[in-house]
């Protein structure tokens, strides 16, 4: 990649240097101080092609003019927040936009993907008292998904080694295997609550469900009076190809959570809600302070309504199937590479070593992508990425991978 003249930066980091910010993540040896469309600035000089998206949150990219008038817009109202004692116009309106593109009567604002399950875990036990008492309060999640890192999302998480370390987790949760027989076994119509599930599930491998699956999923939550919540934190608001990603299948759930893109990196989650969820919620039942600020919510109408745009969300549903057949392409000329999975802007990459060491290669070769699972690489590019932003990145990626 091309390198930038940037200036050695005052508030650069040395490596050598403890960072004040708690461990919990294990970072990239870079610091960012910039970026423009679909490339990230290092305070190193060195420019990087960015497949992350900030973990699917910058559908947008980076730089992007549209949001930057958004938020100086909102500032200059000079409400920030207000907190949810009062309606705000910017709230209302994006929650109304939520609801005319979807099956749903009601929204809840959040700032999280796991505040967003967690509320949504909340209103499924609110509703299923309603019609069942106390005793239908379970949660089924499924294998290989991943809901969140609160005790009640973590609990729905099928991920061993988070989970471990703070057990005992909340109760009430349980997994399934991604298996019609399996889960019907389990949904016990007196206590079942609700079924969780990822159309696309991202950290457990980029495994697309089967639209056959859902369906069957579907019909055995209505027969058995169990809410169905789908979970598109990561794989909604366009990065499939479709605005949700439970469109491709025609499959419509009780409640969607939503979050990552929906603001432009401002954070911000959702709940989406049916209209027979939403009638058994009463004031008192779920709260939050900041959820749907009006600066917030300011940005998330503008990203929202470029996200929606069927022009927009046609060409990434053209390009991301040209980037499958890459990657396809791909697989077949070396063994290195085991299986590829995905839709959209959305794909997962089994290979033969240790995923967290091609990471590093792509890092080093001016490419940023992530991992979903030890062995499997994932690629979550902005949006806007054109074909030959994507084509150079995966001219990187083959050298990386061979």
């Amino acid at each position: 990649m091309t390198t930038l003249s940037l200036p050695v930066l005052a508030h650069e980091i040395p490596r050598a240097r403890k960072s004040a910010i708690l461990g919990t993540y294990k970072r990239a040896p870079i610091q960012i101080v910039g970026g423009r469309g679909v490339e990230l600035f290092g305070s190193d000089g060195r420019e990087y092609l960015d497949f992350t998206s900030g973990i699917g949150v910058n559908a947008l990219g980076y730089a992007d003019a549209g949001i930057r008038d958004a938020i100086v817009a909102a500032a200059e109202t000079g409400v920030l927040h207000s907190s949810n004692l009062y309606a705000t116009e910017p709230g209302e309106q994006l929650a109304q936009r939520l609801v005319d593109s979807s099956f749903a009567s009601s929204v809840f604002f959040c700032n999280s993907g796991a505040e967003a399950n967690e509320g949504a875990f909340k209103f499924a036990r609110r509703w299923a008292r309603s019609i069942g008492g106390a005793r239908k309060h379970e949660i089924v999640a499924l294998r290989g998904g991943f809901h969140g890192r609160l005790f009640a999302s973590l609990a729905a998480t099928d991920r061993p080694e988070y989970r471990a370390p703070f057990r005992p987790l909340a109760p009430g949760i349980s997994i399934s295997e991604r298996d019609l027989t399996d889960l019907e076994n389990m949904l016990d119509s007196d206590t079942v609550a609700a079924v969780i599930l990822e159309p696309v599930q991202g950290e457990g491998g980029v495994r697309v469900l089967d639209p056959r699956f859902l369906e069957g999923v579907r019909a055995l939550t209505q027969e058995r009076e169990i809410a169905l919540i789908f979970d598109e934190v990561q794989c909604g608001l366009g990065r499939t190809g479709k605005l949700f990603a439970h469109e491709h299948s025609g499959v419509v759930p009780d409640m969607l959570t939503l979050a990552k893109p929906l603001a432009g990196g401002l954070p911000m989650g959702a709940v989406l809600l049916s209209e027979d969820i939403a009638r058994t919620v009463q004031p008192g039942d779920h709260a939050t302070t900041f959820g749907g600020g009006p600066f917030v919510a300011s940005v998330a109408l503008h990203v929202f309504d470029r996200l929606s745009d069927e022009g927009f969300l046609d060409q990434v549903e053209q390009n991301g199937a040209w980037l499958g057949e890459r990657l396809a392409d791909l697989a077949a000329g070396t063994p290195r590479i085991r299986a590829v999975r995905g839709v959209g802007y959305m794909w997962g990459i089994d290979v033969v070593e240790p995923a967290a060491n091609t990471v590093a290669r792509a890092l080093d070769a001016g490419l940023l992508i992530l991992s979903a699972g030890d062995y499997t690489l994932r690629l979550l590019p902005p949006l806007i990425a054109s074909r030959e932003e994507l084509e150079a990145g995966l001219a990187i990626l083959e050298g990386v991978v061979s």
